[in-house]
């Protein structure tokens, strides 16, 4: 999650944990850099979860916030667990993890994100909060060599795919701005000759957070 008081800027993500990833090279620090708000906290961490932005994060928000951007859910779905079935296990192992996730994505997630949504709500009253989705990790049909296969790749941007309506649904029924990283990336997947998510972590890359995720953000906050 980041935040900004007074003149806008981003919103949460991970604050406290022990191994905290956070980069300069991250979009909200990027935006931050060009817009030069009055004021900006950067609380995100690598593997952060719904708990961690509620135990950790929303502390940060208060009246003056005027704009947050946040991004979580897909930890909380097993994303790591997933990627390493679906990279390094059989396609029955894959489809089985997916499976799973899908099931948590449907039936929990919702409320998860919903408590989590009114404590934002609760704790920043007056800012306009951007709910910024994930990319399709992969791009679809054609070879992949060294990657997944055709089949695998599909499966795992239906279950993004998945993920990202589920949380645009509740985003939106808290009267949050949606924006989707999908777009953001589109052209740019692994398995594409200028991707900017990394096929070894499966993360965005510093070119996918400068290039991708600022225009989307900043589009979404032109759109609420």
């Amino acid at each position: 999650m980041r935040t900004c008081h007074r003149p806008p800027l981003p919103g949460l993500q991970t604050f406290g944990q022990v191994a905290c990833t956070r980069s300069r090279n991250a979009y909200p620090a990027l935006w931050a850099a060009a817009n030069a708000p009055a004021s900006f906290t950067f609380a995100a961490c690598g593997g952060a979860t719904i708990p961690d932005v509620l135990g950790d994060q929303v502390d940060e928000l208060g009246e003056d916030t005027t704009l947050v951007s946040l991004s979580t859910g897909g930890n909380d779905s097993g994303f790591a667990s997933t990627m390493l079935s679906c990279q390094y296990s059989t396609r029955s192992a894959c489809e089985r993890a997916l499976r799973t996730a899908g099931a948590y994505i449907v039936n929990e997630l919702p409320g998860e994100l919903d408590s989590l949504y009114a404590a934002v709500r609760a704790r920043a009253p007056h800012a306009e909060v951007v709910v910024v989705g994930y990319p399709h990790l992969y791009k679809e049909g054609g070879l992949c060599p060294g990657g997944l296969s055709s089949a695998r790749r599909s499966a795992v941007n239906q279950g993004s795919g998945l993920l990202n309506e589920t949380i645009s649904g509740r985003a939106e029924a808290a009267g949050f701005t949606w924006g989707d990283g999908r777009s953001a990336f589109a052209g740019h997947e692994i398995c594409t000759g200028d991707a900017w998510i990394s096929g070894t972590n499966v993360h965005p890359t510093a070119e996918g957070h400068a290039s991708a995720y600022p225009p989307a953000f900043s589009a979404a906050v032109s759109a609420s």
